[in-house]
C-alpha cells in the first residue's frame, strides 16, 4: 500500500526538492502541497494524507499551531516536522502539540524516507538523544517540574523504570539489554505506558517524563 504525504514549507523550491526525493520510491505518494500552516490544516482535512511533512516557521500560521490543530481535529494524520535548526524551541513545541517526528532539513534523503515510513507505520522517528538535547536546552533552563507526578501514578514500577530509559535517550533494543529483558517485552511495555498517559507516541512520552520531573537534562 502507499504511504500519502502531504508537503508543507513556504519556499517552493523546498517542496520541489522534497517532491522529487519522496516520488522516487513506488510506495510513496505526495497528495499536495501548502505553503503555511493554514493552508496545511485545510489541506489535511480534506486529503487526509497518512503523513503531513511540516515546516515550523512560516507566515501566515506557523507549524506549530498547525500541527496543534491538526492533533486537535482527531484526524488520523501523523505529523513529521522538518526544520533548518537542530535546536529549535518552535520544533519542542511541535513535539509537545502531538507531532511525532522531528528531523532536519539536511536529513539524507534516504534517512527522509525512511522517516516517514516509520512514521506511518505508527512509530516515533525523532532520535530520544536528539529529543534529549532539545529538552537539556529548553526545560534546563527551568529545571523545576512544568506538570505534577501525580500524572505517572498508574503506571508500574516497571514501566516507570522503562519509561526512565526511554526519556534518556536510549532504544528499545539498548533498554532490553539494560533491564535484561526481551524487546519484545520492552516495546510492549512502552505501549502500554503510551496508553495508560494517552500519549500519541514515544516523543510525548520523552517530553512528559522531563515535564513530570521523573528525568532531569544531564541524567
Amino acid at each position: 500500500m502507499s504511504i500519502t504525504v502531504l508537503l508543507v514549507d513556504d519556499q517552493e523550491l523546498m517542496r520541489m526538492g522534497l517532491k522529487m526525493v519522496l516520488e522516487a520510491h513506488e510506495d510513496i505518494v505526495v497528495l499536495g502541497e501548502a505553503g503555511d500552516g493554514a493552508a496545511a490544516v485545510n489541506a489535511t482535512r480534506d486529503l487526509e494524507p497518512d503523513v503531513v511533512l511540516m515546516d515550523v516557521r512560516m507566515p501566515i500560521v506557523d507549524g506549530v499551531t498547525a500541527t496543534t490543530q491538526i492533533v486537535e481535529s482527531g484526524c488520523s494524520s501523523k505529523v513529521l516536522v522538518i526544520t533548518t535548526f537542530d535546536l529549535d524551541e518552535h520544533a519542542l513545541g511541535a513535539l509537545r502539540a502531538g507531532a511525532s517526528g522531528f528531523l532536519l532539513k539536511d536529513t539524507p534523503p534516504e534517512d527522509l524516507v525512511s522517516a516517514i515510513r516509520s512514521v506511518a507505520a505508527g512509530d516515533a522517528v525523532v532520535s530520544p538523544k536528539v529529543t534529549r538535547r532539545l529538552l537539556s536546552r529548553f526545560i534546563g533552563d527551568d529545571p523545576a517540574p512544568t506538570r505534577t507526578p501525580e500524572i505517572l501514578d498508574d503506571l508500574t514500577e516497571r514501566e516507570l523504570e522503562v519509561l526512565r530509559h526511554l526519556a534518556t535517550g536510549l532504544s528499545n533494543a539498548e533498554i532490553a539489554q539494560q533491564l535484561y529483558l526481551s524487546e519484545a517485552t520492552i516495546k510492549t511495555h512502552v505501549g502500554k505506558i503510551l496508553t495508560k498517559l494517552g500519549l500519541r507516541d514515544r516523543v510525548q512520552a520523552v517530553v512528559l517524563a522531563y515535564e513530570t520531573g521523573l528525568v532531569t537534562p544531564g541524567s
